[in-house]
C-alpha cells in the first residue's frame, strides 16, 4: 500500500510540475542497433496517467520464453519527469519480481544503474541494449550514457518488461505480439 501511495504521488506530482508533452520529440523510427526488427509497442500508464512509450526491437529468432538468447533493444519514450535514482529504485523493486538476488547485489546494481542512466523529461528517449552474456548498454536520445557489465542483472533488468512475473503483463503483451511486422 505504502508504495502504491508513493508511486500516485510521484505521478500527481509530475503531473502538476514536469509534464510537457507538447514539446515531446516523437520516438526512434530506426532500429537502434544493428540486426533488430521491431516486435511490438504499448503504453505503461499508472492511475490514467501515461508514464512512458514503449518500443521493443529484437534479433531475428527472438523467443519471448528465451528472451536473453539474443540481442534486443528496449527503447521508452518517457512522458514525464524523472530522476535516475527514481528510475533505479523502481527498477530494483521490478526486478525483484523476475528473480532472487543479494541485498548487496541490489546495492551494487542500483548504484551502476543510477550511474548510467540520466534524470528525464518529457519526451526524452531512453534506449537499454541487451548484449547476451554481456550485459545492457543504456543510451538517450541515441547517445550512450552508460552501461552496466553483469550478465544477471541484465536478465533480470529486461525481465521486468519481457518476463512472465512482470507486473505489467498487457505491456508485455504488447512488446512481444508480433515480431514480424511490428504491429500489436
Amino acid at each position: 500500500m505504502k508504495l502504491i501511495v508513493t508511486c500516485a504521488l510521484l505521478v500527481l506530482a509530475t503531473a502538476t510540475f514536469g509534464l510537457n508533452l507538447a514539446g515531446a520529440r516523437p520516438g526512434l523510427q530506426t532500429a537502434p542497433m544493428p540486426g533488430v526488427q521491431l516486435a511490438g509497442e504499448g503504453t505503461l500508464r499508472f492511475l490514467g496517467f501515461v508514464i512512458y512509450q514503449a518500443r521493443l526491437w529484437v534479433s531475428p529468432g527472438f523467443e519471448p520464453e528465451d528472451y536473453t538468447a539474443r540481442p534486443l533493444a528496449l527503447e521508452l519514450i518517457y512522458h514525464r519527469g524523472f530522476t535516475a535514482q527514481e528510475i533505479a529504485q523502481r527498477s530494483i523493486t521490478e526486478m525483484r519480481r523476475v528473480g532472487t538476488f543479494t541485498p548487496q547485489q541490489a546495492a551494487r546494481w542500483q548504484q551502476a544503474l543510477q550511474a548510467a542512466l540520466p534524470d528525464v523529461k518529457a519526451g526524452d528517449r531512453l534506449a537499454g541494449l541487451y548484449r547476451p552474456g554481456e550485459g545492457v548498454v543504456f543510451e538517450r536520445d541515441g547517445r550512450p550514457t552508460g552501461e552496466v557489465k553483469d550478465p544477471d542483472f541484465s536478465r533480470l533488468f529486461f525481465g521486468v518488461w519481457l518476463s512472465p512475473q512482470t507486473s505489467e503483463p498487457h505491456l508485455r503483451k504488447a512488446l512481444i505480439a508480433d515480431r514480424k511486422t511490428g504491429q500489436p
